[in-house]
């Protein structure tokens, strides 16, 4: 009976020892090879605000890491923290390329409500410079599905209308993974995850094709610049960051 006993505790004490140890392992490090390192620490930052591991693309105050299509300084508004569609301007494009990524930007539609359908409020928020989750004023305002508030636009339509009032401030939170161009000509899909002011409205939605309708790319690359879009409408935008995944 006392043989019994000790083997069976044997799996017990065997299992303390291994958390013991893993306890005591700093970031980056492993235990054994059936365990993963630990994830680093970072700060979150405050609610809606940059997380330390973040690149800030506007802080509020200058468009340094923004162009227009002819790699010029950005052309668009800068006031009381936003930036400001000047219509005729041109889009704006990240100076930087991104893959994979973690997109927070917030927009705002303007107070004044003027025209309706697409005509109204509309803008675009463009992964790699192709993919477009759709920018409009949805608040009481009828446009075709996969054109409407944070579609992606031309291929999948919103989950539900999250949009608040014209004039308020509103939040896009994208996970983007960017079709992989294989060596064999292929390309691996892709995938689009958003939440519209908290809510999610793309469920990892599939993103096989080169492009969306109006980007000024066609081809399918590893990476590409983050784009905003002039539509002709004053779209204001705050608060920009994106980590790379």
């Amino acid at each position: 009976m006392r043989k019994i006993f000790r083997r069976s505790l044997f799996p017990f004490f065997a299992t303390v020892l291994a958390v013991a140890a893993c306890a005591k392992l700093k970031p980056g490090e492993v235990a054994n090879s059936a365990t993963a390192a630990l994830p680093p620490v970072i700060d979150p930052g405050p609610p809606g605000g940059p997380p330390s591991d973040a690149i800030v693309l506007f802080d509020g105050k200058e468009l340094s890491k923004w162009r227009d299509s002819k790699t010029n300084a950005a052309g668009w508004k800068v006031e009381n923290g936003y930036i400001e569609v000047v219509a005729g301007k041109g889009d704006i494009f990240t100076r930087e390329h991104y893959g994979d990524i973690q997109l927070h930007v917030e927009w705002a539609a303007p107070a004044e409500v003027k025209g309706k359908d697409q005509g109204r409020g509309n803008s675009g928020v463009y992964l790699m410079g192709r993919y477009e989750i759709q920018v409009l004023d949805c608040y009481e305002n009828v446009t075709y599905p996969q054109g409407q508030t944070a579609a992606f636009y031309g291929n999948a339509a919103p989950l539900v209308n999250a949009c608040r009032k014209p004039g308020e401030w509103q939040a896009y939170d994208i996970v983007f993974h960017a079709p992989k161009p294989q060596t064999d000509g292929s390309v691996r899909p892709g995938s689009f995850t958003v939440l519209h002011n908290g809510v999610l409205v793309q469920d990892h939605i599939p993103v096989k094709g080169p492009s969306t309708a109006a980007s000024p790319f066609k081809d399918t690359t590893a990476a590409g610049p983050l784009m905003l879009q002039d539509h002709g409408n004053p779209v204001r935008f705050r608060n920009i960051w994106v980590r790379k995944l």
